[in-house]
């Protein structure tokens, strides 16, 4: 009941009244969906075997580490650790430095930051027997490499949970493809990272790990749903981890954690073993993609999973190489920008952001034209809402039954679960006050029947095509925009699932993206958010304001485009910009 006038409060206090004699009912269903499945005993005690294991992998990690340091004084860590991954990646190959140095430098600095973030579900014991017989992938792209992994990747033996409790004690019975093609090249992935209750959130907290932090700032969430990765490699726990990215679960967390973050084009990397909890959904694809700390490590990542060996693995995704020419181009280019997409104004640091890199990128010779999209706030509810929960929310809702929810996920779901005439019902009433969440509700219905899925899919491979037709009017070859940002105070995500405009929209259009730091917020920038008002100036415009203050000195990121099919145009983008963002501060 409580949950019910807390999301009606934030969507619109005004309306809160109407519906305060529904409210008793309502909570009710919300109770009774959540209890059904395991008893809370049952759902208490797997969590308590889970994290029994965690703590289990983490000791033993720890104290491996302990003796390995005990035998080797002369490893010097501090200095592993400041190195790129290409500068890595040619030791190892060259012999200056060995895998097993690396690897232990690595899994202490984990070890350490996990203490203070919460941001890995475990430590990947294997990974220790893996490193004594590296030497038969010694030619490997990624020889010698500790990886760290998003929880809902598939490893032989471990649980991929997403966070809920009905898939904990599920342990994959093999490899993902990509953990299979990760080894196969000579890396080392060696821990499983953190993630939110069912992945479709973009803050990282569950109630079988807890809550992972900010590495800039523990009063800021670390993004999500791939948060975990970002708090790692962000922290300096590991310099190359994969994620996955359904709204924008790979940028976000990048953003708001200062570091690199890659979205390909849905297909061009393979999904099979990695989990989701809307598996078959179509609208809107998921894809798995690398995080790091610099954009040349994101493109040595695809190149190096791009190989005979993932194509033979999974002979559905094409097989298409990494094009090094296309990234390593230094051709003009003709580049749309958006500082705000018309739906959620950006903050103040993140028009800055963009209109500093646009400025930048014309000086070095490019062509930067405007850019804006195509009816938002239609495509937003009718086609990205309505397609990730075509079901209106049903399978969500039936993976968290059993399960203790979220605090982080709470205000997220209570509108999940009403019943569809409530929604019709709360949407028409909310419409005077406020169009967005109006047509957000009337998204949660889902689509009713087939005929309409096939009708809500042909509408997003229509839109997809308008939005084609568009950039070739403009002549643009790639996009510029703003990404969320910066870090959100903690609780506030649930609450906003409406500033991923920024991200949700490429998921959507299955073009692929990337996101580059670029600056820090500044004084003036916090002194700006003062009169922050919004696009909208609605309930939802206020919360965003809460969430970004109190963020001087975060990272903040700009967000790079290009069509489908062109990610090494997308990376050679993000490349450039990190290089003249980086020669602009020498």
């Amino acid at each position: 009941m409580e949950g019910v006038k807390r999301y009606l409060e934030n969507v619109e206090p005004r309306t809160a009244a109407l519906f305060t004699g529904a409210t008793c009912m309502i909570g009710t269903v919300v109770v009774v969906l959540l209890q059904k499945g395991y008893t809370h005993r049952e759902a208490k005690a797997k969590i308590q075997k889970a994290q029994n294991r965690r703590t289990d992998s983490l000791q033993r990690a720890e104290h491996a580490v302990l003796q390995y340091n005990k035998s080797h004084p002369e490893t010097d860590s501090a200095l592993i650790l400041t190195l790129s991954l290409s500068e890595l990646t040619k030791k190892l190959q060259e012999g200056s430095l060995n895998p097993e140095e690396v690897f232990y430098s690595y899994m202490e600095k984990t070890l350490d930051l996990n203490k203070d973030l919460n941001c890995c579900t475990g430590i990947l014991l294997d990974s220790f027997d893996q490193m004594k017989t590296l030497d038969s992938n010694r030619k490997g792209l990624l020889y010698g490499v500790p990886v760290s992994i998003k929880e809902n990747y598939g490893y032989k033996n471990y649980d991929s949970s997403c966070g809920v409790v009905i898939n904990l004690d599920h342990p994959a019975k093999k490899d993902s493809v990509l953990v299979e093609v990760l080894k196969k090249q000579g890396a080392i992935p060696f821990v499983k990272t953190n993630i939110p209750q069912g992945l479709l959130s973009y803050e990282c907290s569950n109630p079988i790990f807890g809550q992972t932090l900010n590495p800039h700032n523990p009063l800021k969430t670390s993004g999500g749903s791939s948060g975990g990765e970002g708090a790692l490699i962000g922290g300096g726990g590991s310099l190359l981890g994969m994620g996955s990215d359904i709204g924008g679960s790979i940028r976000l967390p990048a953003s708001f954690c200062g570091i690199c973050g890659f979205k390909p084009t849905p297909g061009r990397l393979s999904l099979q073993g990695i989990s989701s909890i809307y598996q078959g959904q179509k609208s809107v694809p998921s894809c798995a993609g690398p995080m790091a700390r610099d954009v040349d490590s994101l493109a040595l990542c695809m190149q190096a999973l791009l190989c005979d060996h993932m194509f033979s693995l999974d002979p559905t995704v094409p097989p298409v190489p990494f094009n090094v020419q296309i990234y390593q181009s230094s051709k003009p280019l003709r580049i749309g920008y958006l500082e705000s997409d018309g739906y959620t104004h950006p903050s103040p640091s993140m028009a800055r952001s963009v209109r500093e890199v646009k400025a930048l990128l014309e000086a070095a010779g490019h062509t930067l034209v405007p850019y804006r999209h195509l009816n938002l706030e239609y495509v937003l509810a009718e086609l990205v809402v309505k397609g990730i929960l075509a079901d209106g929310a049903t399978t969500l809702l039936q993976k968290l039954e059993g399960s203790p929810v979220d605090p982080s996920l709470k205000a997220q779901i209570v509108p999940y679960a009403l019943p569809i005439w409530l929604k019709k019902t709360l949407s028409f009433l909310l419409k005077p006050f406020s169009t967005r969440a109006s047509v957000v509700l009337g998204g949660l219905c889902g689509v009713g029947s087939i005929p309409d899925l096939w009708n809500q899919h042909a509408a997003v491979e229509d839109y997809i095509q308008e939005t084609i037709a568009e950039w070739r009017k403009c002549n643009i070859d790639a996009l510029l925009c703003p990404v969320t940002g910066p870090a959100y105070n903690h609780l506030y995500c649930g609450k906003l699932s409406s500033a991923a405009s920024y991200t949700l929209i490429f998921n959507l259009l299955q073009f692929p993206a990337g996101v580059v730091p670029v600056s820090t917020v500044k004084a003036e920038d916090e002194e700006e958010l003062k009169h922050y008002k919004g696009v909208y100036q609605d309930q939802w415009d206020k919360l965003f304001k809460q969430a970004v203050c109190g963020g001087e000195g975060l990272p903040v990121g700009v967000q790079c485009v290009t069509l489908p099919w062109q990610d090494e145009l997308c990376l050679r983008l993000m490349k450039e910009v990190e290089q003249l963002v980086k020669q602009s501060k020498a």
